[in-house]
């Protein structure tokens, strides 16, 4: 093959992809996950803002209470994050094949479909243990963007949802993403929808806001996050593009600012 000083630049301008083992510790049969381990920060991250914040905001919450309304929302995320997977992104295949829908070792989670899972558990938990709704959904909300960012940080490791084929300088081969180098969207979404969300939501709680304001705030700012994430990162190879640009992500993410916009006005509106 002929010498390109092209190509050479080219591949020294990329930066390499630190390919981890996606499993962090063996032990026989015994195998831990990068992934798990950041579910697992992320909630104990979780736990320990909103036992902070729940002082300040005035919110009367022991800790096994607490301890409580982490157990609602993990299941919560959980659940309602693979059953969003099924119908939001591949129903046809799942309606077909009733029992993958159980097969979580394969993969498979909807940020949207978890988030109206937590949705519907902390109601639950609200309303049976007696806490009003909108104090604790702040609460929540705020410790999120914790979750957000270790959820895509484990995705960066294990090399899934990467982005589309690029030529900036820093994008990056992924082992399970061809020859093509592409862009690390799964920092992409560490930074917004964890670190700036996270940002602007701290500052956010350090003012007096009518209840909810918080929450309908994640739910916007998530939404223009991953909207903008979405023209960077490659979409579903069985569903490609909805229509032009627009992926299914994008869909879902639009009723999340409107609704969250709305929200906001009415309940300063209220106030």
């Amino acid at each position: 093959m002929a010498f390109d000083p092209v190509m050479l630049l080219a591949d020294l301008a990329r930066l390499p992809y630190p390919d981890i083992d996606p499993v962090f510790f063996r032990m026989g049969p015994l195998a831990l996950r990068w992934y798990g381990l950041m579910y697992l920060l992320g909630l104990a991250g979780a736990y320990w803002l909103i036992k902070s914040r729940a002082a300040t905001r005035n919110v009367s919450l022991p800790p096994q209470q607490l301890s409580d309304l982490i157990v609602y929302a993990a299941f919560g995320v959980f659940l309602g994050g693979r059953l969003g997977y099924v119908l939001f992104y591949n129903f046809p295949f799942y309606l077909d094949h009733p029992l993958k829908v159980f097969a979580v070792w394969e993969g498979g989670m909807s940020f949207h479909g978890g988030l109206i899972g937590t949705c519907i558990a902390i109601w639950i938990f609200c309303k049976t243990r007696g806490f009003p709704v909108w104090p604790i959904a702040d609460l929540a909300a705020g410790a999120a963007p914790i979750g957000l960012g270790f959820g895509r940080m484990g995705n960066f490791i294990n090399g899934e949802l990467f982005g589309r084929s690029t030529d900036v300088e820093w994008c990056m081969v992924f082992p399970h993403g061809g020859p093509e180098c592409r862009h690390p969207s799964q920092l992409y979404e560490a930074g917004l929808e964890g670190v700036t969300l996270f940002v602007i939501l701290t500052i956010l709680n350090r003012w007096p806001t009518p209840p909810g304001t918080m929450f309908w705030t994640f739910i916007c700012g998530y939404g223009v996050a991953r909207f903008f994430v979405e023209f960077f990162r490659e979409p579903d190879s069985h569903l490609g593009f909805i229509f032009q640009w627009v992926t299914m992500g994008q869909i879902l993410c639009i009723p999340m600012v409107a609704v969250g916009v709305f929200m906001i006005v009415r309940g300063y509106k209220r106030a």
